[in-house]
């Protein structure tokens, strides 16, 4: 029975993921900080051209 346990297969989920996650794409490719800091940065530039324009 511990052969049985050790041998199981993963869930169908996790697998389709992992499968998934391990294709490469043609295409240039972006580092997530990027993406995150972009919006961000816009955000807190609005924020500071706001504040500097009211009196």
């Amino acid at each position: 029975m511990a052969d049985k346990k050790k041998n199981a297969p993963l869930p169908a989920s996790s697998a389709g993921l992992l499968r998934f996650f391990e294709d490469e794409t043609k295409g240039f490719k972006i580092d997530p900080k990027i993406i995150i800091s972009m919006p961000i940065s816009i955000i807190v530039v609005s924020w500071v051209i706001d504040l500097l324009l009211i009196p």
